[in-house]
């Protein structure tokens, strides 16, 4: 008996379909990211803000969850970002929202360093 294609009594088989967890991408390197500064890029076609706190990285959608508006323009005191707009603030080390009037985190992206290029992974 054969084992071809036909289904002519050969064994079955099976695929493994493998997804593709997460990949980084390059955003800037840490001689352009200076202390307490911010870096938006464009990451699977979202804003993305890498801020340099302390000599950490850490990067978030760059997006209000409050009205949409972008966030990385505003005030960043140590590890908490300001919303230019209405004043609602964002921990960027976890998204989470410290004061209103937003009550939604914002979506966080994991950072790490490759060679002195700060890169985000992507697996949203």
């Amino acid at each position: 008996m054969g084992h071809g294609s036909d289904g002519g009594g050969g064994q079955a088989r099976t695929w493994n379909v493998l997804k593709r967890v997460s990949s980084w991408i390059d955003v800037v390197t840490e001689d352009e990211l200076p202390q307490g500064e911010v870096h938006v890029a464009y990451v699977d076609g979202i804003e993305v803000a890498v801020f340099n706190v302390a000599g950490q990285y850490y990067a978030i959608e760059d997006v209000c969850t409050h009205d949409g508006s972008e966030i990385s323009t505003g005030c960043l005191h140590d590890h908490v970002i300001e919303c230019p707009r209405h004043g609602a603030r964002f921990d960027v080390r976890t998204g989470e929202v410290l004061e209103p009037p937003a009550y939604e985190p914002v979506q966080t992206f994991k950072v790490r360093i490759e060679n002195g290029m700060i890169q985000v992974g992507d697996d949203q």
